[in-house]
């Protein structure tokens, strides 16, 4: 069982990777994941927990930990309205799987902040947890799920020479 913490404002670099702490140990660092807009997040998110958002997610600077930070924490997935393209490569890069919601879907009203999900990433469905409703995401292209399931794109790669 899973959590949603839904967000349904634009989570920026600098409020996942806070610019004070970014020369701390990636612990340290992530212990102050969303502290400016959610405080408790850090402290109560866990391992296969969902981050669902609203538009350009992880939209500022190009900061990397802006995405490792969540999967240090244990986010399973991040599913946004729309993504910066930087914070996207980032994630999936980082082998944390990055999902678009359907262009002009809405979501629907059951799905609320605390709610129990269950992820889907083969066939990129997010379930509220006990009602048969579900939300079919936009799925991802075969290559990137590769990707995702090696790790991110250093043990993809490093899969990929090893058996050359």
């Amino acid at each position: 069982m899973s959590r949603l913490w839904l967000f349904e404002e634009t989570i920026n670099t600098d409020v996942l990777a806070p610019g004070f702490y970014m020369k701390s140990p990636l612990a340290e660092l992530s212990q102050h994941c969303l502290e400016a807009v959610r405080p408790e997040f850090a402290s109560k998110v866990k391992k296969g927990d969902v981050l669902l958002a609203g538009d350009n997610m992880g939209v500022g600077s190009s900061r990397e930990q802006a995405a490792e930070v969540l999967k240090f924490l244990g986010i399973s997935c991040i599913i946004a309205k729309s993504f910066a393209g930087i914070f996207y490569r980032n994630a999936i890069n980082l082998g944390l799987p990055a999902f678009l919601l359907p262009k002009d879907s809405q979501l629907p009203k059951e799905f609320v902040d605390g709610s129990s999900v269950v992820f889907d990433f083969e066939n990129s469905i997010l379930f509220l947890e006990g009602s048969g409703i579900q939300i079919n995401l936009d799925p991802l292209p075969a290559f990137l799920q590769e990707l995702i399931n090696d790790g991110g794109l250093v043990p993809h790669l490093e899969k990929r020479f090893d058996e050359k």
